[in-house]
């Protein structure tokens, strides 16, 4: 059903491919409707004359209505000209009448009565067969409007998708530059010290612009890959701190297959360090604890931090993150951060979709790797 119902909405409205059809089944729909109405109104004719009848007049239907169709209303209407266009529908009403009255004189009664019909309409002007002409073209010219203004709001919706879009590369652009920053300064101070540690502490960094420069050009990533991500950051903070910050992790449910927006968990962690290793803190601890459940995603980080301290919302990278939630996960996420004293703690939930993602863009690295 899904099927039928976008093939109907995305093809067969709006595709000019399926012109003539749509054409074709819209007057025979009018000719079967219009014959009904005229049997169910007492008409002297049976239905199938009735609508042998209504057959007849589709090409003055026609004539009638395809030039306030196509000219009047993309023409005049829709480009503002209003006083132009209910003037051009007073004249082409005048000439609707003459229209209606030849085809009735010269052709129509004519045949009938070529046709032996028992019943033969008047000749000259009738009211209901010209009544008839202008709700049909009536009709139409609200059928067309109302395509023509749905085609606006599609246009409208997808230039506001874009527009998220590109927001959203921007905030996962902002993100890169202020993470890389704080990992290579962590890397030049052990380079300084020629420490042993620091080509892993380089493997390390590699992994994360892998994933930082072709994973996260994709909308949704494995949550095992942010997850190995999340970890390698922590060691190298943790490397960084010469492994002062006493940290749990825990990591529950089953994390394969699901997917999610890159880097949403990431600046809460970074902010973690950046107040649990303040010298004024004795015992500084970090706590992440991390849980996929029926496709619910539960996100737990706590640190310490000075009781002096208080937490600020407006920073960039926070401010980021709330801001993603909320285009990519309206309605579908949590994410509450509280401030106990002497220690953050920020719980996020996020509502995973069931499917797989559409598109994920593979690693090199990934790609580089011997099987």
């Amino acid at each position: 059903m899904k099927k039928i119902n976008s093939f109907l909405y995305n093809e067969f409205i709006f595709s000019p491919r399926y012109r003539i059809w749509r054409h074709i089944i819209y007057w025979i729909f009018h000719t079967i409707i219009w014959a009904l109405f005229w049997f169910i109104m007492g008409a002297p004719d049976s239905f199938g004359s009735n609508l042998f009848n209504m057959f007849l007049w589709i090409p003055v239907f026609m004539l009638f209505s395809y030039p306030l169709v196509y000219v009047a209303i993309p023409q005049l209407l829709l480009k503002k000209r209003v006083w132009q266009f209910f003037l051009l529908i007073l004249a082409w009403g005048v000439i609707g009448i003459y229209i209606n009255t030849g085809f009735r004189n010269y052709l129509y009664v004519p045949l009938q009565r070529a046709m032996g019909f028992d019943f033969v309409p008047a000749t000259g002007p009738q009211s209901h067969s010209y009544l008839s002409m202008t709700t049909s073209a009536a009709s139409i010219m609200t059928i067309k409007f109302f395509k023509l203004w749905m085609i606006k709001q599609r246009a409208w919706m997808q230039a506001q998708q874009e527009k998220i879009t590109a927001e959203l590369q921007l905030l996962k652009a902002q993100v890169h530059p202020h993470f890389l920053i704080n990992t290579l300064n962590n890397i030049y101070t052990f380079s300084l010290e020629r420490s042993p540690k620091t080509p892993e502490m380089l493997l390390k960094l590699s992994s994360l612009l892998s994933y930082m420069l072709y994973d996260c050009r994709s909308e949704k990533v494995w949550i095992e890959k942010e997850i190995g991500v999340m970890k390698n950051y922590i060691d190298l903070e943790n490397e960084r701190y010469g492994n002062k910050i006493e940290i749990s992790w825990s990591v529950e449910g089953d994390t394969r297959q699901q997917s999610i927006a890159p880097l949403l968990m990431l600046p809460f962690l970074e902010n973690a360090f950046k107040h649990c290793a303040a010298e004024e803190i004795e015992k500084p601890w970090l706590g992440v604890d991390l849980s996929v459940v029926q496709h619910t995603l539960r996100c737990k980080i706590a640190n310490s931090k000075s009781e002096y301290v208080s937490f600020q919302e407006e920073g960039a990278g926070i401010m980021n993150v709330k801001k993603r939630l909320a285009f990519i996960y309206p309605l579908h996420h949590e994410l509450k951060i509280n401030d106990e004293g002497n220690f953050f703690v920020v719980s996020m939930l996020i509502k995973l979709e069931a499917n797989l993602p559409a598109y994920i863009v593979p690693s090199p690295l990934t790609q580089m790797v011997p099987v």
